[in-house]
């Protein structure tokens, strides 16, 4: 029986206690140290010194709510915000999505491609082809799900932003949707989950153990911080631009009447 990796890190996590904006961001940080990589997603500076969230957010013109969120769900734990994120939230939302697409392309997914090549090159048995073969393939596919969001939802909802924001008619409203997105939105840590059980359950262990611990390390990391992506987009992202299209929508009914 498979186990979800997220509920096991919950259990692990010291009570996983939500966490609040007058916290030391120090002690959140060492806490979970997958904050880390958060913090840098956001651009914010790792030396945080005896400052509390709330102080660090506003030096980077975060909204405290949309960091307390974001560092909740990497906590696991579904944090309510006291008020709802505003239109202006998108940017910094976006700006976080977009440094996430970096890390994954340009960091993350090279360093298991190296741990792959490393196992081979110990141990080279025909079934690591297989291993290197269908990461190559999950990579591709991640790249054109993260090259689609780049390139035209990110630009779509900037676009959508400063109509409202400088009240532009938008009688293009309907020739595309955040909906159409919404539509084709992929699961793209599932397949994660397929390569951890190959690594763990059906290929042997010969000479690679330290390389494959390091290779499974990266899997559990780079999983984590997709499902979090995930959560974000879907729960956080697309309805506000769904409630932005609603709004353009009845700017431009308003001009016509």
């Amino acid at each position: 029986m498979s186990v979800n990796f997220l509920s096991y890190y919950k259990m692990h996590r010291n009570q996983a206690l939500p966490i609040k904006p007058e916290m030391r961001m120090s002690e959140v940080i060492l806490n979970n140290y997958y904050l880390i990589l958060m913090l840098e997603h956001f651009g914010i500076n790792l030396y945080v010194s005896e400052k509390t969230v709330e102080e660090i957010c506003c030096e980077n013109n975060i909204n405290p709510e949309v960091f307390l969120t974001f560092a909740n769900l990497f906590n696991g734990v579904k944090y309510s915000p006291k008020k709802e994120f505003s239109f202006e939230d998108l940017l910094i939302i976006i700006n976080y999505l977009n440094n996430c697409h970096q890390y994954y392309l340009e960091e993350k997914c090279p360093q298991i491609h190296t741990c792959i090549q490393e196992m081979y090159e110990v141990d080279n048995q025909s079934d690591l082809l297989m291993v290197e073969k269908f990461f190559k393939e999950y990579e591709k596919e991640v790249t054109e799900h993260l090259n689609y969001e780049t390139q035209t939802i990110f630009p779509y909802i900037t676009s959508l932003f400063q109509k409202l924001k400088y009240q532009i008619p938008d009688v293009e409203i309907n020739d595309y949707s955040v909906n159409d997105y919404k539509e084709h939105h992929e699961d793209i840590e599932e397949k994660l989950s397929d390569l951890k059980n190959l690594l763990i359950r059906y290929l042997p262990v010969r000479d690679d153990q330290k390389i494959r611990r390091r290779l499974l390390f990266n899997l559990f990391e780079l999983e984590n911080d997709l499902h979090v992506h995930s959560q974000i987009e879907d729960s956080i992202l697309i309805p506000l631009v769904e409630k932005m299209e609603k709004q353009l929508r009845n700017n431009a009914d308003d001009e016509e009447n």
